[in-house]
C-alpha cells in the first residue's frame, strides 16, 4: 500500500501586516488582550495564541508579528475506481459522526490516567473501584451502540491518540479476561479492537488519516491535544 507523502509546511510570518494582509489574518496589539491570556515562548517573548486562526501573535517594536502553526497536509488518496472514491466519502461521514464521541472518551481516559499518577497505592485502589469500572462500562456501551464502520473508526482514533488499542485500554481498566471477551465480541461484529492504526499499510487507515488532516486544516473538526505527535514507521 503506497502511502501519500506527508507535507509539512512551516508558515512563519516574521513581517509587518498591512491592511490587506489583515483580511486573511486578524492580529490585534497585545495590549488589547487580557494579560492572563498571554503566554511566554521559549525565548521569553510574550504572545497571544489565537485558537481560531491557529497562530501566535507577537508584538515586536510596536508592530504585530504572526507565526502560523505547522500545517500537515495530505493529498487525497488515488482512487482505484468510483467505488473506492465513494468509500472515502462514506468514511468521512462516519468520522464526523464518531469524532465527538471519541473526544469525550479520550478526555475521560486521560483524566483518569493523570489522576492515578497523583495517588498513592491505597488511594489508587479506591479510585480504581470508583472510576475505572464505570469508564470501562462506558467504553463497552459506546462500542455496542456504534455501527460496524463507526466502531472501526472509533477504535483506530483511540489507537492513534493513545498508542494503545481499545483491547489494551479495556485490559488496563478491567483486566485481561474482560478484554479477551470484548475482542471476541468485536470480531463477531467485524471490529478487531486489537488491530493497530497504520495508514502506511491499511487502505482504510490511509483514508482516515487523509480525512483527519483535511478536516483539521479546514476547521471542521477540532484537533485533540497532541495530535501532531502521532508517528508510525513504514
Amino acid at each position: 500500500m503506497k502511502f501519500n507523502k506527508l507535507l509539512l509546511l512551516f508558515l512563519l510570518f516574521f513581517g509587518l501586516f498591512t491592511n490587506a494582509q489583515q483580511d486573511t489574518v486578524i492580529a490585534k496589539p497585545l495590549s488589547e488582550y487580557a494579560p492572563e491570556l498571554l503566554k511566554t515562548d521559549e525565548y521569553g517573548l510574550k504572545y497571544y495564541y489565537d485558537e481560531g486562526q491557529k497562530a501566535r501573535i507577537y508584538e515586536i517594536n510596536g508592530e504585530n508579528v504572526v507565526v502560523m502553526d505547522e500545517l500537515v497536509l495530505f493529498k487525497k488518496p488515488r482512487f482505484n475506481n468510483q467505488l473506492d472514491q465513494n468509500y472515502y466519502y462514506f468514511l468521512n461521514k462516519k468520522l464526523n459522526r464518531v469524532y465527538p464521541l471519541f473526544l469525550t472518551a479520550l478526555e475521560q481516559y486521560e483524566d483518569i490516567q493523570q489522576e492515578m499518577r497523583t495517588l498513592d497505592k491505597e488511594d489508587q485502589r479506591k479510585y480504581v473501584n470508583s472510576r475505572q469500572s464505570k469508564l470501562a462500562d462506558q467504553y463497552e456501551m459506546q462500542l455496542r451502540d456504534l455501527t460496524t464502520t463507526e466502531g472501526k473508526v472509533f477504535a483506530k482514533l483511540m489507537n492513534r491518540a493513545t498508542g494503545k488499542t481499545v483491547y489494551d485500554i479495556i485490559k488496563e481498566l478491567r483486566g485481561g479476561w474482560s478484554a479477551f471477551w470484548w475482542n471476541v465480541k468485536g470480531k463477531v461484529a467485524d471490529v478487531d479492537i486489537k488491530q493497530p492504526y497504520n495508514p502506511h499499510q491499511d487502505r482504510s487507515d490511509e483514508f482516515i488519516e487523509s480525512l483527519l488532516q483535511s478536516n483539521w486544516n479546514s476547521g471542521y473538526l477540532k484537533p485533540y491535544p497532541g495530535y501532531l505527535s502521532f508517528k508510525v514507521k513504514k
